[in-house]
């Protein structure tokens, strides 16, 4: 018998979640009723949807053959890794329009077939698209360029 290992594999580790979710929350939490929901409804309800969908992979996984996969990309894995600590770390300085594009930029380099322009392009519009979403649209309270960069825009954008 042939079968995916990648897809019986993460439909494994979906009913497992889901499962040590749902036990944690039968004896932690109230599930209450339909009508009444206790504490626990929503979060039964989600490991619940978690345990089919993980069958529903397995299931997948076992009617087609498993795929030929290639070397794993061992450039991409520092950078991925990498990218979420330097976001933490140079949010507060910087802000986030600098801090979208510098992280932009590594990520786009996760992967070998990645040109410097399209890095580039990636970054900027990526960049202003968050800015136009999360700042002015939303009118989330995100700087958009932090302390250390503020003396250099101001004169040119005027914004804080």
């Amino acid at each position: 018998m042939t079968f995916n290992r990648s897809d019986v594999g993460a439909g494994s580790i979906f009913v497992a979640i889901g499962l040590f979710f749902g036990l944690m929350t039968l004896y932690g939490l109230d599930i209450g009723t339909a009508r009444r929901m206790g504490p626990g409804y929503f979060p039964i309800v989600l490991s619940g949807i978690l345990i089919v969908f993980g069958i529903a992979t397995i299931l997948k996984g076992m009617s087609h053959p498993d795929v030929e996969r290639g070397p794993l990309p061992w450039r991409g894995i520092p950078v991925l890794l990498s990218v979420p600590v330097l976001f933490g770390l140079l949010i507060r300085p910087l802000g986030i329009a600098p801090v979208l594009l510098i992280t932009t930029f590594v990520t786009s380099f996760a992967s070998r077939r990645m040109s410097l322009l399209a890095a580039v392009a990636l970054s900027v519009g990526l960049t202003i698209f968050c800015i136009l979403v999360f700042s002015i649209g939303l009118g989330l309270p995100l700087r958009v360029f932090g302390s250390a960069v503020e003396p250099w825009t101001r004169p040119i954008f005027g914004v804080r």
